[in-house]
C-alpha cells in the first residue's frame, strides 16, 4: 500500500468520528503486520470500546514482536472485562507459545467467565498439551461456555487420553455441547472410541451436530 493510503488511514484514526476509526481499522485488512500494527496502537487505548475491541483484535491477526506483550498487558491490567477477553482471544490467534502463562493465570485469577472462556479458547488455540489439567477443571466446572470452550480445547491440544471425559457429554440437552464434541473428536485420528462415538453423533437429530460429526468422521477415519 502507499504512503498516501497509510496517510489517509492514520488521518481517519484521528478522526473525532468513531465510524471514521473503524473504517480505518478495517482498511489495515490487506496492510502489511509492519506498516499495520503502529497504527493500529494508535486506538487500543480508544475512548469507544468497540474501537478497542477491533483494535484488539487487529493485534492477533497483524502479527509483529509487538504485539504480544501490549497484549498480555491488556488481559492482565485492563480494568474492562471485554477488553481483557479481547486481549486473550488475540493471544489465540498469535499461537506464539510465550502467552501459554499469561492465559492459564487469566483462566484460574480472573473472576469473569467471558475472560476465562476466552483464555480456554486460546490455550486450545496454541495446541499445547500442558494446558490438559486447566482444561479438564473448565469441563468440570458448572458453566456450560466453559465446557464447551474445553470440549474443543481437549480436542486441538490432541489430550487422547481425556477422550472418555470428552465422551461424557455425547448426549448432552444442549445441542451447541454435542456440536462440540463433535468437532473435537475429529482430532483423534483411528481412534475407535472417537470414531464409534462419531457413528453415533452423525445420527443426530440436530443437523448442526450431524453435519460436524459427518466432516470429523472423513477427517480421522483410517
Amino acid at each position: 500500500m502507499s504512503q498516501i493510503n497509510l496517510a489517509e488511514i492514520d488521518r481517519q484514526l484521528e478522526s473525532n468520528n468513531s465510524k471514521d476509526r473503524l473504517l480505518a481499522l478495517a482498511s489495515l485488512r490487506e496492510v502489511e503486520a509492519k506498516d499495520a500494527v503502529p497504527l493500529i496502537k494508535k486506538v487500543i487505548y480508544d475512548e469507544m470500546l468497540p474501537v478497542r475491541s477491533m483494535a484488539i483484535f487487529a493485534l492477533g491477526v497483524k502479527q509483529t514482536e509487538e504485539c504480544l506483550p501490549i497484549l498480555v498487558k491488556l488481559l492482565e491490567t485492563d480494568p474492562d472485562y471485554g477488553i481483557r477477553a479481547d486481549a486473550a482471544g488475540a493471544l489465540g490467534y498469535l499461537k506464539d507459545i510465550r502467552a501459554f502463562e499469561s492465559l492459564v493465570r487469566a483462566f484460574y485469577e480472573d473472576t469473569e467467565w467471558l475472560v476465562r472462556f476466552s483464555a480456554a479458547v486460546s490455550l486450545g488455540n496454541l495446541g499445547d498439551i500442558r494446558a490438559k489439567k486447566l482444561l479438564l477443571d473448565a469441563l468440570h466446572s458448572n458453566e456450560t461456555a466453559l465446557q464447551q470452550a474445553a470440549i474443543s480445547a481437549l480436542g486441538e491440544v490432541k489430550a487422547e487420553d481425556c477422550i472418555e471425559e470428552i465422551l461424557v457429554f455425547v448426549q448432552s440437552d444442549d445441542w451447541l455441547i454435542r456440536q462440540r464434541v463433535s468437532e473435537s473428536l475429529g482430532n483423534f485420528k483411528g481412534n475407535k472410541k472417537a470414531i464409534s462415538a462419531l457413528n453415533f453423533l452423525v445420527k443426530d437429530p440436530h443437523p448442526q451436530v450431524c453435519q460436524a460429526a459427518e466432516y470429523s468422521l472423513q477427517k480421522i477415519s483410517v
